[in-house]
């Protein structure tokens, strides 16, 4: 009796997650008395990474998601040209034909972010060093174009995805190695502008909006490296955001808005770039 409650107690012990090696328990790993921890890992594991493959700085490209190659976009407007004439008074479908109509025209900027990755891609390597290497969150929209530009100059190019209910996964441009799956929008938000360049900030919605003012507020407040910040596509920004109505009102100061640039061509928005920094410009 004593023996097999020995043996009974014994193979408890083994099977004890106390008995886990500390590094191969992910119950422990995951547990919020961790979050330090996994905040550190989720710092090093790209940071190595870009060390391995000697990547010195960064161009951020952000935009929307729903931003689509135009024959997609049009693709989408049929089918809710369709569904409104089966049900012609559906407001709903109004709607939808409304919203399918204006990603129509912005399809544009997808062909346009893509053409810009592969002008900054033609400029990313410099004495055996990676430089102006493209840099997305990952996903769909602007981000797979920019991503795109670059894999199709045969450079390096990054993704810096999170876990969200939609859109987590990578789009197939970016470069394996450079492709990364984060938690913490801080960890994440670090990396995008720790080594940048450039920010370029297509036409988008909530997300690009809160990566757009991260910068700016830093830029603001002297917290980050100077570069310039690019808005792509004027007359969409001017409508969404009035810088100047902000200076006018006395909440930033005038010289705030020489923080923001405007941009209509992907080679307007290089020159802005390579003139900022004193870069030679080469041709794709």
């Amino acid at each position: 009796m004593v023996d097999n409650k020995i043996g009974d107690n014994l193979s408890m012990i083994l099977k004890s997650p106390t008995y886990k090696m500390a590094e191969l328990d992910t119950d422990f790993l995951q547990s919020e008395e961790l979050r330090a921890v996994r905040m550190e890992l989720e710092y090093l594991k790209p940071e190595l990474a870009f060390k391995r493959m000697n990547i010195r700085s960064t161009v951020i490209v952000f935009g929307g998601t729903q931003i689509v190659e135009t024959h997609i976009a049009q693709d989408r407007l049929d089918k809710a040209k369709s569904a409104l004439a089966a049900a012609p008074t559906d407001q709903r479908r109004m709607r939808d034909l409304a919203r399918a109509e204006r990603v129509v025209a912005k399809s544009h900027y997808y062909e346009e972010a893509r053409q810009f990755a592969k002008i900054c891609s033609t400029n990313c390597h410099v004495d055996g060093q990676c430089d102006y290497v493209i840099v997305t969150g990952g996903g769909p929209g602007v981000m797979e174009a920019a991503n795109r530009g670059a894999f199709e100059a045969e450079a390096p190019t990054i993704g810096l995805n999170i876990t969200l209910p939609d859109e987590q996964h990578p789009n197939p441009y970016v470069t394996p190695e450079l492709c990364f799956l984060f938690h913490y929008f801080a960890m994440r938000k670090m990396h995008f502008l720790v080594r940048a360049k450039a920010l370029i900030v297509f036409p988008g919605g909530f997300g690009t909006l809160d990566e757009l003012f991260d910068a700016l507020t830093l830029r603001q407040t002297h917290r980050m490296q100077e570069i310039p910040i690019i808005l792509y596509g004027s007359d969409y920004w001017k409508q969404v955001v009035n810088f100047q109505f902000l200076a006018d009102e006395g909440v930033i100061r005038d010289e705030h808005l020489d923080l923001v640039s405007f941009a209509d061509s992907p080679a307007q928005a290089w020159d802005i770039i390579a003139d900022y920094h004193g870069h030679p410009v080469k041709d794709i």
